[in-house]
């Protein structure tokens, strides 16, 4: 989910997925697209596990020059990758990507995923006019799939990790700012109304003593927020 903006944008693994979502749903008025820095209106794909294929496989396909590039041709689009390491920043640019997102709502999780260093990465993308994209989470725990994870769950504190989240990432001035997640239950991650539920093998988390929509009010209000901060950034 991206803030700013109504639509949801899709967290892709498979380089043939945004091929072939352009191609059967990319004149829809509802398809997602972001103008970049030449002023063109393209399709925004997010690219999940990016860096499980090496730079110099995806410079083929994403750098101008590249033997099979989709630059300048109905597949173009904003391909951001997903920064895990610290490496990944050199590798996200030698690849030709035009950004990179940080996914993880676990906050020290990863170098990607941790508050600290979201400055530095946003310096680094502005240095090599590159997109940096902090993803925020409304806390973590998916010890019902992963009991070995204890060590990187992360409390909601009744709203206050995710507005913590969301100030450490207006702080670096973004374009835009992801959201992890709308509605991924098994790792703990959603903003969607939520009351109690209680099943034979899980019981689902809820807000109280908050109301359902909670994580949507707040998102709401920082949307707001963040526009009026952008507003500020340009004049």
């Amino acid at each position: 989910m991206t803030m700013g903006s109504p639509q949801m944008t899709w967290y892709l693994p498979f380089w043939t997925l945004p091929i072939s979502t352009t191609s059967r749903y990319g004149s829809h008025g509802a398809f997602y697209r972001y103008k970049n820095s030449m002023g063109k209106s393209l399709p925004l794909f997010y690219i999940y596990d990016s860096y499980l294929t090496s730079p110099e496989a995806w410079a083929h396909l994403l750098t101008p020059n590249g033997p099979h590039s989709v630059r300048n041709t109905p597949y173009d689009g904003v391909f951001v990758a997903l920064l895990v390491e610290e490496g990944h920043t050199h590798d996200i640019l030698a690849a030709g990507f035009d950004g990179m997102y940080t996914y993880f709502a676990s906050n020290g999780f990863s170098f990607g995923s941790s508050h600290q260093n979201w400055k530095a990465v946003k310096n680094f993308c502005d240095a090599n006019n590159l997109m940096f994209i902090p993803s925020v989470g409304p806390g973590y725990i998916d010890t019902s799939i992963r009991p070995w994870n204890n060590h990187n769950t992360r409390n909601r504190v009744n709203g206050k990790y995710y507005e913590t989240a969301l100030q450490a990432a207006l702080t670096v001035r973004p374009e835009i700012v992801s959201i992890t997640s709308f509605n991924e239950w098994h790792e703990g991650t959603q903003i969607e109304k939520a009351i109690p539920k209680k099943t034979p093998t899980r019981l689902y988390l809820d807000y109280l003593p908050h109301q359902p929509s909670l994580y949507l009010e707040l998102t709401r209000r920082w949307a707001e927020h963040f526009i009026k901060e952008k507003e500020q950034w340009l004049m």
